[in-house]
C-alpha cells in the first residue's frame, strides 16, 4: 500500500511522514535506488512531499519525492575536497512559504546587524520574510516603530507584538495560518511566550525541539515541523540561527540588499564596491537618503566579512 504525505521530521536517516489521509505519522527510510542517484542536494528533507510504500511492520519506504517549489538551504562543502565543484546544498527546510524573524524591541536590545544578516539569508533563498517586533509594551509606540521604520520603507512586513497587552498576536496568528513558516529568533526575545499566545503549548513544544537538537556535541541536529491548529506548520531550525554565509561571494552581497541591488547597474564601474568609487549610484543614494546609513553600514560589514572568509578559504 502506498501513501502520500509530508516529511515533518528528519534525523539520522529516518524520516517521519505525516500521511495526507490524517493517520498516524510513519517512520520511513529512503529506498536504496534513490540513494544511488547522485545529487547535489539532500534527497529528502523536512517539508518535502513524498510517496511512501508501507512495509509489513508499519514502517515506510520513500518511493518518490515531489519537486520542491522553494527551499531554505545553505552550501555544505565536502570534507574530502573543498573545491567549489564539491559543494552540496544542505536543505534546512523544503517548501517553506515564508520565514518569520522574531526580534525584541528591548530586553534584549534590538540587533539590526543580525536582522540584516537574516534578511540576506531570506533574499538568497528567495523566500518572503516577515519581521516580528516583540515586547512593544516595554517602549513607547513611536519608539518601537522608529526601530523598524527603515525595513517597512523597503517593503518588509513588520508585525508589532506584545504578549502582555495582546497587541499583534492575532495578526501573527493570521500570518502563520495555513502556511509552512520557518521561525528564527535569538534567546530571550520572547518567542516561546509569543507562540504560546498564538496557540497554547506551541512555544513549549518548539522550545523542547530546540533544546533537544542543541544538547551535546554529538547530538544530531534536526529540524521538525510542528502543526498548527489553525492549519500549517512552524519550523524552528537550528541551522538558520548560526547560518554561515560562506557560499556568498563578497561581490554578490549588494544583490541581497533589496534597496541597494537595483542601483548597482547605475554605477559607473561594473566592479564597483560601493565604498569609494566615483559616480557610484549606491553612495549617491546614501548621500541623499534613499539608502539608510545603517543598512549601508550593514552591507559594508557583511561584505568585509565575506571577503575575509574568502581569503581564508583560498
Amino acid at each position: 500500500m502506498k501513501k502520500t504525505g509530508l516529511v515533518i521530521k528528519a534525523q539520522s536517516g529516518f524520516f517521519t511522514v505525516q500521511p495526507d489521509d490524517g493517520g498516524e505519522p510513519i517512520i520511513s527510510r529512503i529506498r536504496g535506488r534513490l540513494k544511488q542517484a547522485r545529487s547535489k542536494s539532500d534527497i529528502v528533507a523536512v517539508g518535502d512531499r513524498v510517496t511512501i510504500e508501507i512495509n509489513r511492520d508499519g514502517t515506510g519506504a520513500v518511493e518518490s519525492i515531489a519537486e520542491r517549489h522553494s527551499a531554505l538551504s545553505r552550501t555544505r562543502v565536502a570534507a574530502q575536497d573543498r573545491s567549489l565543484q564539491s559543494d552540496r546544498e544542505q536543505v534546512l527546510v523544503a517548501n517553506p512559504d515564508q520565514v518569520v524573524f522574531v526580534f525584541s524591541v528591548a530586553s534584549p536590545a534590538f540587533s539590526p546587524r543580525k536582522l540584516d544578516r537574516f534578511l540576506v539569508v531570506a533574499e538568497m533563498n528567495r523566500l518572503p520574510a516577515i519581521i516580528c517586533a516583540n515586547k512593544v509594551d516595554l517602549v513607547m509606540p513611536e519608539e518601537a516603530r522608529d526601530l523598524f521604520r527603515v525595513y517597512e520603507a523597503i517593503g518588509y512586513p513588520v508585525i508589532y507584538t506584545s504578549v502582555v497587552t495582546g497587541e499583534g498576536v492575532e495578526a501573527l496568528r493570521e500570518t502563520l495560518r495555513g502556511k509552512l513558516s520557518v521561525l528564527a529568533g535569538s534567546s530571550g526575545v520572547g518567542k516561546s511566550s509569543l507562540l504560546n499566545a498564538v496557540q497554547e503549548g506551541l512555544g513549549l513544544r518548539v522550545k523542547e525541539v530546540s533544546e533537544a537538537t542543541g544538547k551535546g556535541m554529538h547530538t544530531t541536529r534536526h529540524t521538525e515541523l510542528i502543526p498548527l491548529e489553525i492549519g500549517g506548520y512552524v519550523a524552528d531550525t537550528p541551522g538558520i540561527r548560526g547560518l554561515a554565509l560562506f557560499d556568498l561571494e563578497p561581490t554578490e552581497v549588494d544583490a541581497y540588499f533589496r534597496e541597494i541591488g537595483p542601483l548597482v547597474e547605475q554605477c559607473a564601474f561594473s566592479d564597483c564596491t560601493h565604498t569609494h568609487e566615483p559616480k557610484c549610484a549606491v553612495l549617491a543614494a546614501v548621500a541623499d537618503g534613499r539608502v539608510s546609513p545603517e543598512r549601508y553600514d550593514s552591507y559594508l560589514r557583511l561584505r568585509e566579512e565575506q571577503k575575509d572568509l574568502e581569503d581564508k578559504r583560498y
